[in-house]
């Protein structure tokens, strides 16, 4: 079998971290985030994936080439001159794609769930239909396109965007699986999958929903990347709890924390729920950290306290500091002792050293 990951373009929703790397590249519970998804579908015996790039290609190639030997795989890069939207991207890759008659699997570099690549496959080939789109359930369904499909059936006979009615709380997960055949509707021009192609789909009724069980999360942006990295945390307590730092560590505060084997973290130290330490990491003594990320090479000091923060590469908090409200350091940021730092966007190489009590970006 095949994929195709739309990578995208210059994260700029998740930036200052994507000023350093591709976002399919920043760390999402401690390896990249695309990452994720090429163990599961390569566990769902998808030999050939196809990444659909515009930016910074060459640092992805890097990356990701060396997954080849580790996965016994071919990743290949699908670069495009100028932004293709979500259904060109296939057209560019047509040869790949479709190359012969098994279906192919289209995903967003950005989307985190647990991905029910193997269930979806077995789905899609029994309809015999052209396209099946992963669904999930929202509680506000007014604030997406929603699925209405056909009474009784899976096969959808329309969306309707941000609906002022109730009409359903079924919405597109970002994740596709399509035949072939798919290729003979798209052009290679920038297109809109989901205003263009799934539309005709529809109207065709050749394609179907398959409904996600378990949490998913778009983790595009730091607030929804701190949430996914939760949902992300408390599936693996279900699934692999040995992954987890074990709850009888003197520093655990909560649950659901996840260490790397070489970081170091001080006494009289609380940590959780909901923490992702990263490589190299030094946590200083008497730190509290509840629902953040820590990238690799990042220094906690002593008695500083992180919440709802994002700690970007090699970055530091000096001694009795706080971050909160949802506060993103790039990389080689440098938080001064004592200082109180409020939704800050931190560029990359900068050094605070004055409190920042109101969201925004600190160039």
């Amino acid at each position: 079998m095949k994929a195709l990951i739309l990578v995208g373009g210059f994260g700029t929703r998740l930036r200052p971290l994507t000023l350093s790397v591709p976002k399919p590249l920043v760390d999402f519970a401690n390896k990249p985030m695309i990452l994720h998804q090429i163990e599961a579908l390569v566990k769902a015996g998808v030999t050939d994936i196809v990444l659909a790039v515009n930016y910074k290609p060459e640092v992805m190639v890097a990356v990701l080439k060396k997954y080849e030997e580790k996965f016994g795989i071919s990743i290949t890069f699908s670069v495009e001159s100028v932004p293709l939207g979500t259904a060109g991207p296939l057209a560019l890759a047509r040869e790949i794609l479709g190359k012969d008659d098994s279906p192919f699997f289209v995903l967003n570099a950005d989307v985190t769930c647990e991905y029910p690549f193997e269930k979806m496959r077995d789905f899609h080939l029994a309809h015999g239909c052209e396209g099946t789109i992963l669904a999930t359930t929202v509680d506000e369904p007014s604030k997406y396109g929603v699925i209405v499909v056909h009474d009784e059936t899976t096969i959808i006979d329309r969306f309707v965007e941000k609906p002022v009615e109730y009409v359903g709380n079924r919405i597109n997960a970002g994740i596709y699986i399509f035949s072939p055949s798919i290729l003979d509707r798209i052009e290679l021009r920038p297109t809109s999958i989901e205003k263009e192609i799934f539309p005709q789909m529809a109207g065709d009724k050749q394609l179907h929903t398959f409904d996600l069980e378990g949490f998913w999360m778009d983790v595009g942006q730091p607030k929804d990347f701190l949430t996914g990295t939760s949902l992300y945390l408390s599936s693996l307590a279900k699934r692999s709890p040995e992954l987890l730092a074990p709850p009888t560590e003197e520093y655990i505060n909560g649950g659901n924390v996840l260490v790397h084997p070489t970081a170091k973290i001080g006494k009289g130290c609380k940590i959780g729920p909901n923490v992702t330490i990263g490589p190299n990491t030094i946590i200083g003594d008497g730190v509290c950290l509840q629902r953040c990320v820590l990238m690799d090479g990042t220094h906690i000091k002593d008695h500083a306290w992180v919440k709802n923060s994002i700690i970007g590469w090699h970055s530091s908090v000096g001694r009795w500091a706080r971050l909160d409200g949802v506060t993103v350091l790039g990389d080689d940021v440098h938080v001064a002792d004592e200082v109180y730092v409020n939704g800050a966007s931190v560029l990359p190489h900068k050094s605070i050293s004055s409190n920042v009590c109101e969201p925004g970006i600190v160039m």
